[in-house]
């Protein structure tokens, strides 16, 4: 599976995810082209990512950042300082 997925840094969450099939690769290098040439008229905060994976239970696992917030990712972080959050 393909996973297209355009993510706002600021806000720390997805805009929008599109997913594929393997072979419509081509498809969806095109359809990011697009959001990208999009995205740099608006000169906003996002960034798109073109993503490989078995499925999107595996893609969030690899991705995390671009499914959890803050909060989440240092929750399921082992041994964690959380002093250091804290600090900045």
């Amino acid at each position: 599976m393909i996973f297209l997925i355009q993510y706002n840094r600021e806000r720390g969450r997805i805009v929008q995810i599109e997913s594929f099939v393997d072979a419509d690769l081509k498809r969806a290098e095109e359809k990011r082209l697009l959001w990208e040439l999009d995205l740099g008229q608006k000169r906003g905060d996002d960034e798109v990512v073109l993503l490989e994976a078995a499925s999107e239970e595996a893609v969030r696992l690899t991705h995390r950042r671009y499914f959890e917030d803050l909060n989440e990712l240092v929750a399921r972080t082992p041994a964690f300082d959380s002093q250091l959050l804290n600090s900045r």
